[in-house]
This record gives C-alpha cells, structure tokens and sequence, in this order.
C-alpha cells in the first residue's frame, strides 16, 4: 500500500473524537461516522466527511479506523448490516483502536483476511488527555508490513506505538496494561484512605512516597485530583469495569490466574452498583471511602 490520504473513523466518543481530529491536523482527508450527530457534526465544520454507514465509509477511504466502546460494538460494525465488510475492497486496512477480547480481534482478522482486507488490533492507553495531546501509547497486533505502512496514522495520534506481535497480540497487550493500571488505581486508593482515616496529611504522604518505590501514574496525577474532588472523567469507571471483565475473560481463555485482578473487579462492580459508572476510574476511591467512613481530603498546595 501507497502513501495512505484517505483516512475513515468510526467512532467519535471520549478518546475518538480527539484522536480523529489529530489525524485531520496532520493532513489527511477524514470521513467519519458515529451513532450520535453532535461529534460527527463538529468535525463536519472543521473539513472531514459525512458518511451515513460503516459500509460508506469503507467505500471511500483507504484505511478504516474504529474506536468503540465494546467487543459487540466492533463486530457488528466490521460484520453486521451495513458494515465495513460490505463496503470493503481488497487492500482495505482496518484498524481497531477499541479495547476488546483478545480473541474476538483474531476472528475479526480472520474473516477479514478472507476479502483481502488487512487487519491491525491497536489499542490505546494514556485517557483523554493522552487522545487530545497526541501522546498515547498504542500497542498494536497484526502483519509488520501492516503496520509498516501505518506507522504515519499512528505517530499522528500517540508517542509509544510499539508492534507487539501477529493478530490479536495488541488485545493481549491491553489486558496486560489494565491489569497494572487498574491494580495500581486500586492501591493508591487504599493508601490515601488509610491516610486518611488514619489521621494523616494525605497531601503529605503523596509527596513523601511519590518519590521512592510507590511512585507511579495513579499517584503523581489523580492523587492531587481526588484531594480536589474532581472526579470527572479521564476514563469512566463503566468502561474499566467492561476492560476487567475483558482481562478475567482473558485469563480463563488462557488458564492464568488473576486473583488480584478479581478483586479489583469487585470495587468496580460496587462503583457500578452505586450508580458511579460515568465518574473517573480513580473514583474507586469512593468505595473504600465508604467502607472506611471516611474521605480523602488534603490540601494540594502542601504538595510541592
């Protein structure tokens, strides 16, 4: 495949919008489609293409690029009515930057292979602000030609894109990510909640152990965030809780023990079950909080 200028995305959510958006900063000629109009409406305005279907996307463009909210959501938009397989022609790239079952990726490879469309499992770690900055870290599954050939597509949207492996192997590769990420989340909670009940200076205590073996993400950026209260979204809960339940999947299809992973599934389920789906993931805090009877507060200007 040639120089790629004609570029397709499929879903405007949270991290797509932004992420399609870079894609147009960075000179390519962008025709999206989404379930709902606003998005698709306001990259309208700024030079990208209307289409009214997966189908009429794959019709006009030269890479697909999809990012949905669940494994359902990628199958019927690359399989179903409609979809990208009906308006697909060989040579065809589709790239799925979703997070979804390692090995609902390779069956989509695999029926796509069979109509000469070429497959790349990429998703993505680094929330909102990593979409909106072009910093995410893509790990990306499939043939190294393949990605060869995107590589462009994928410097335009993130900084760490790493070729981890044949079909499926960029899923395999999100699980591993969200296993660490959401086990260390779940940890810094409990650290500022035993802080907190225990009398201490939260703001304090980050700034003591951010700088030695503890330190991490969760700690140098949502700590001062959950001081602050500002428990908006970067990522929502809902949508870890859907990647848990996608790493336990995982672990039976693969025989591997994740006892640590299901019980940081549990928090989540209880996020869930207290109507905290919509909030940030690292509002998990809320739960221990509640089990602590007690809240994490602090001043951040103590951090220095």
């Amino acid at each position: 495949m040639g120089l790629v200028k004609r570029v397709g995305f499929i879903g405007l959510g949270l991290m797509g919008k932004p992420m399609a958006r870079n894609l147009m900063r960075a000179g390519y000629s962008l025709t999206v489609h989404n379930r709902s109009r606003a998005a698709v409406d306001e990259l309208v305005s700024d030079g990208a293409t209307s289409a009214g279907s997966p189908k009429a996307v794959a019709e006009q463009v030269e890479v697909v690029i999809t990012c949905l909210p669940d494994s359902p959501d990628v199958e019927l938009v690359v399989l179903g009515p409609g979809g990208i397989l009906e308006g697909g022609r060989p040579g065809l790239t589709v790239i799925d930057m979703s997070t979804i079952a390692p090995a609902v990726a390779v069956r989509l490879a695999d029926e796509l292979a069979k109509r000469n469309i070429r497959w790349l499992d990429a998703p993505v770690s680094g929330g909102d602000v990593g979409a909106q900055q072009a910093t995410l870290s893509i790990m990306v599954g499939g043939d190294v030609a393949v990605f060869q050939d995107c590589l462009a597509l994928f410097q335009a949207m993130g900084k760490n894109i790493v070729h981890v492996g044949g079909n499926g192997a960029g899923q395999v590769t999100k699980v591993c990510n969200q296993i660490v990420a959401a086990g260390t989340m779940a940890a810094m909670a409990e650290a500022l909640v035993l802080a907190a009940k225990a009398g201490a200076d939260v703001s304090r205590v980050i700034e003591a152990i951010r700088g030695g073996a503890a330190r991490c993400w969760a700690l140098e950026v949502r700590a001062p965030q959950i001081l602050r209260r500002e428990l908006a979204p970067g990522f929502k809960a809902h949508m870890q809780y859907k990647d848990l339940n996608i790493v336990l999947d995982a672990g039976k299809t693969y025989q591997v023990p994740l006892p640590v992973t299901g019980t940081v599934r549990e928090l989540y389920t209880a996020m869930m079950a207290a109507g905290r789906g919509e909030l940030d993931t690292s509002a998990v805090v809320t739960v221990l909080e509640d089990l602590a009877r007690v809240q994490v507060r602090g001043k951040e200007d103590n951090i220095t």
